[in-house]
């Protein structure tokens, strides 16, 4: 009996203390806000949109190894020998050209997974929330800052210097067992004039 009882007096102070927040704010004026021209002010570590700063990407690849979704799409290009692409504002050396770095915010779960691992800090969620279209590949956002022909340009002066490194791989590797062959011969010489 007392179970019951117990049971009900909390069931009733449950109710009561609902309806006495729902009192105190029904005899409060409405607070309308005339949005667009008035916005609510967001809370901090807001997580909306996606943002990279591509001058600080190095291109390890590990914001879109983290995602969950598979919403971001990188592509890197090693950079050439004579090239220095400088570093990063934390110091960083940036060795790879970031040919492409684009986020797809209709496939975002905005679970902020992608910023933590992140060395350079370069991606993160700023507060802007309005950004809905009408068709999806508008929510396709393209970082990458170079041009279709740089990016031509970059591949294929890397390819030129791939093929050049493994050439002169080659003829070192050829320059190696030429001499190994003459050390052979000049053995077998000396073996034979020895067995003279």
């Amino acid at each position: 009996m007392q179970k019951q009882l117990k049971e009900g007096y909390q069931t009733f102070k449950s109710i009561f203390i609902g309806m006495a927040i729902t009192l105190r704010h029904l005899f409060q004026p409405s607070v309308t806000i005339q949005y667009p021209d008035v916005r609510v002010e967001l809370p901090p570590g807001v997580r909306s949109k996606l943002y990279v700063n591509i001058d600080d990407c190095i291109g390890c690849l590990l914001c879109a190894r983290a995602c969950p979704v598979n919403c971001i799409d990188i592509e890197t290009v090693k950079a050439t020998s004579d090239v220095d692409l400088g570093k990063t504002s934390t110091g960083n050396p940036k060795r790879l050209w970031v040919t492409q770095f684009d986020i797809d915010m209709s496939k975002c779960m905005y679970c902020d997974l992608c910023v933590y691992p992140c060395p350079t800090n370069c991606i993160y969620m700023v507060p802007e929330y309005e950004y809905s279209e009408f068709d999806r590949k508008n929510l396709i956002f393209e970082f990458s800052n170079l041009s279709p022909e740089k990016v031509t340009e970059v591949k294929d002066k890397l390819e030129k210097e791939n093929e050049e490194k493994n050439r002169q791989k080659e003829l070192a590797q050829q320059k190696k067992d030429q001499e190994k062959k003459d050390q052979e011969t000049d053995t077998d010489t000396d073996a034979g004039k020895a067995g003279e």
